[in-house]
């Protein structure tokens, strides 16, 4: 449709004429956010072992981070969009700085525990407004797609960079620095964010805060949250976890219900309920799964069972960022302004599920160049070609009061796939691993036969988890075929716009599902 059809359309603002550098100074907040859900993991026996902090606690330096940022991202996107977006921004960078230097100097458990929940708080300000102002200073098609092709990249290879970065300053340092190490991230990012960054005039949303919302969707998350995580340590049919489903449940569907009703809700519905944006938030929290529980489980093959040191297993992972970045910068960003992006999306799922189906094979005996090279690198590549569209169509054809709720539900999508993930396939590989022992252990007489038949039990219970993993992702590649119907930004879309210049803010606005 063309620029005279449409009199009521008016040309969009102005490119900012910083936004390149504003890109780096969010793309630095981002990486310090998602390396912190990983760098921490390998610092954690450390961390324990100093602290005193006990096996059945253990768990809850990893938990009080993501029951804090899952729950209250909602409401940090919210805020970003309240506030202005660069004043939460650099909010956000300070707390998790200071969050970061309490984690550091830690002396026992309650602290430790504290930082980290005040790290997730903090986070849920920051990851939300990082991806809005993307999504608002980025308005040109192909400038677009590069800008997402790199966050994307970030976003995907991030969690890996940590376990390589934790690995070196836990071997070679503290585990103290995997914290400490956030801070100069922080102060870089934010003052940078300070001088560089400003939000788009009109972008901000002038409405009240949806109290009641806010409530509902904090604790319907943190219920879910917390309700996979007890599924793993408990076992799913404890009163306890039953009773956090159930809660979350009804928390979730009265949040529905009241965002429906209330005059400026915290999620307005015309966020959710648009087809496309559905399905990119259902194929991303799906393939999220898939990836965190691959992420611990290779962690633990390559050191327990292939003997890796933290600094080898963090290399180790070398071949996924390598494929993540180049789905991501070089196919991503270079087919989004020719292809729909749900011929970016699916067949990127596929690739992954293939990379993944490869890592089904895995022995004890298994070679690194053989069949975890490989399979790491497919897996990376599609799930970096998938990332890149899915961050930027979930943004996209968003009015710009509402950009930093819609940037906080992909953080949302991702944060509850990842708890679901690790709880999901770590109880279907400790279930696999149990089962195999039963029928082995009995057998082996020697102590040397048994720790084998130990490993293999192991190797046996991860396999079994990746089968699942395998699934998952052919699901969201079919979600992400099937639900996902804009076409490709600069072309006639379904909505009969324009998804690149000056139809760029009409892109995907109308709910297809209501047609």
């Amino acid at each position: 449709m063309s620029e005279t059809a449409s009199p009521a359309r008016t040309a969009p603002p102005p490119a900012d004429p910083k936004r390149w550098k504003a890109l780096v100074f969010i793309a630095l907040a981002q990486l310090m956010v998602v390396l912190d859900a990983t760098i921490v993991n390998i610092a954690l026996p450390s961390a324990q072992q100093d602290l005193g902090i006990s096996d059945g606690n253990r768990q809850w330096v990893i938990t009080a981070y993501a029951l804090a940022f899952g729950g209250l991202l909602l409401f940090g996107g919210r805020i970003a969009d309240l506030w202005g977006r660069k004043r939460t921004f650099v909010t956000g960078l300070i707390g998790f700085a200071l969050a970061s230097a309490l984690g550091g100097a830690a002396q026992g458990e309650a602290m430790m525990l504290g930082a980290r929940a005040l790290q997730g708080v903090f986070g849920a300000l920051l990851a939300p407004a990082a991806l809005s102002l993307l999504a608002v200073m980025f308005t040109d098609g192909k400038e677009r797609a590069k800008a997402f092709g790199i966050y994307g990249a970030i976003a995907g290879g991030g969690g890996a960079v940590g376990l390589i970065l934790g690995g070196f300053l836990t071997e070679y340092l503290n585990w103290r620095w995997t914290f400490f190490v956030n801070i100069p991230f922080a102060i870089i990012a934010a003052v940078g964010a300070y001088f560089v960054i400003r939000d788009p005039a009109g972008s901000r949303n002038r409405s009240s805060l949806d109290i009641p919302g806010v409530v509902l969707s904090t604790l319907g998350l943190v219920s879910l949250v917390y309700g996979f995580t007890r599924a793993e340590s408990v076992g799913w049919s404890d009163a306890s976890t039953v009773g956090l489903f159930v809660a979350s449940a009804v928390l979730l569907i009265a949040f529905v219900v009241t965002e429906s009703r209330v005059k400026s809700p915290l999620l307005p519905l015309r966020v959710l309920l648009d087809r496309n944006r559905g399905g990119v938030y259902l194929s991303l929290g799906l393939a999220v799964i898939s990836m965190f529980g691959l992420f611990l489980f290779l962690t633990y093959y390559l050191q327990i069972v292939k003997g890796y040191s933290p600094v080898k297993t963090g290399f180790a992972f070398l071949p996924m960022i390598a494929g993540m970045i180049t789905g991501s910068t070089q196919i991503g960003a270079r087919l989004m302004t020719r292809v729909p992006p749900r011929l970016l999306m699916g067949p990127g799922f596929l690739v992954a599920a293939v990379g993944m189906l490869i890592l089904t094979q895995l022995e004890i005996g298994s070679s690194y160049a053989g069949l975890l090279l490989p399979g790491q690198l497919l897996l990376g590549l599609g799930m970096g070609t998938a990332f890149m569209p899915a961050m930027s169509l979930a943004t996209h054809g968003v009015e710009p009061r509402d950009s930093g709720v819609a940037s906080a539900m992909v953080n949302t999508s991702q944060q509850v796939g990842g708890a679901i993930g690790t709880a999901l396939l770590n109880t279907i590989a400790a279930s696999a691993t149990t089962s195999y022992l039963k029928d082995h252990l009995g057998s082996a007489t020697s102590k040397p036969a048994q720790q084998l038949v130990q490993l293999q039990g192991m190797v046996q219970g991860y396999t079994s988890a990746i089968w699942f993993a395998v699934g998952i992702l052919v699901l969201s590649a079919a979600i992400a075929l099937g639900l996902i119907t804009t076409g490709r930004p600069g072309a006639t879309t379904v909505t009969g716009s324009t998804a690149s210049g000056e139809g760029a803010e009409e892109d995907v606005k109308m709910p297809v599902i209501a047609h």
